[in-house]
């Protein structure tokens, strides 16, 4: 057996802010493991057949979180797979109880201003829309920072490689099953 095969029984879903890594960690993550990719938001633009920003702004957020939760809960009975859900997916309470009962869920955390170095480059996102990224961040995380924190793992991450962080998380989860185990 190798070491990551206790890490192919669940499906590993990663929460925090918008800008921490969730897509491109987790894609990294599933190809270390071994396991499929599924990213939420592009499960909930093709289930919707259109963009997050058309929904956002033609059906409002909370139809949305509605669309989120549901596609979230298809991708919960599908397989194991590495999850990459939208920063905010993780706070409505349904979707966050479907998580953390049915997958094995990691928050990534980083620095607020690189996170907002990282969300300032695009303007792809809903919720930056007019908006200074800094200030958004800072309170989405004083909002859902105590609520990213019912989480089964933490790992900090920082201005570091991808396989950094991918190795960071395998550790966290190892760390973690080998005490839930215990």
């Amino acid at each position: 057996m190798d070491r990551y095969e206790p890490l192919r029984h669940r499906t590993i879903a990663l929460v925090g802010l918008m800008g921490v890594g969730k897509s491109s960690v987790g894609r990294r993550l599933a190809n270390a493991l071994e396991l499929p990719f599924r990213d939420a938001d592009s499960e909930v633009e093709a289930a919707a057949g259109r963009a997050i920003t058309e929904i956002f702004s033609e059906l409002g957020e909370a139809a949305f979180r509605d669309g989120e939760r549901r596609v979230i809960q298809r991708l919960l009975d599908e397989p194991p797979h590495v999850l990459a859900t939208g920063g905010g997916a993780f706070m409505n309470d349904e979707t966050r109880a479907l998580l953390t009962s049915k997958a094995l869920v990691v928050w990534l955390r980083a620095d607020l201003e690189l996170l907002a170095r990282r969300v300032g480059r695009k303007d792809t996102r809903p919720l930056l829309k007019d908006s200074d990224p800094l200030t958004v961040l800072k309170a989405q995380a004083e909002q859902r920072y105590p609520v990213y924190a019912q989480a089964h793992v933490v790992v900090d991450t920082g201005d570091t490689a991808h396989h950094v962080t991918v190795a960071q998380v395998i550790d966290a989860l190892t760390q973690y099953l080998s005490e839930e185990g215990a």
